[in-house]
C-alpha cells in the first residue's frame, strides 16, 4: 500500500522545534511519518507530541491546524505522509 499524504507543513518553529501543519486526514500520536520536499524524502519520525491551541491531543482528524514536534528543521511547503 503506497503512503498518503495527510498534511502539509504552512511554518517552522526553530526555537522550539515545532512545525505548524495542516492535516488532510487523521493521525495519531504513535503513527509513523515522513516529511517529503519536491519530490525528495527528507526524513521519517514517530508522532510523539501533536497540540493544539497549546493543548496536548492524541488524534487529529481533517481541517485540523496543530503544532506537531518535528526531529529536524523543516520547510513550508514540506508534505507530511503517513507510512504505512
Amino acid at each position: 500500500m503506497a503512503d498518503k499524504r495527510v498534511g502539509k507543513v504552512k511554518h517552522y518553529f526553530d526555537k522550539i522545534g515545532v512545525a505548524a501543519v495542516v492535516f488532510e486526514s487523521k493521525l495519531s500520536v504513535g503513527d509513523k511519518i515522513k516529511f517529503v520536499k519536491n519530490g525528495k524524502e527528507l526524513f521519517q519520525q514517530n508522532v510523539t507530541s501533536i497540540q493544539k491551541e497549546h493543548e496536548n491531543i492524541t488524534t487529529v482528524k481533517k481541517g485540523d491546524d496543530v503544532g506537531l514536534k518535528v526531529d529536524q528543521p523543516v520547510k513550508e511547503g514540506t508534505d507530511i505522509f503517513k507510512v504505512t
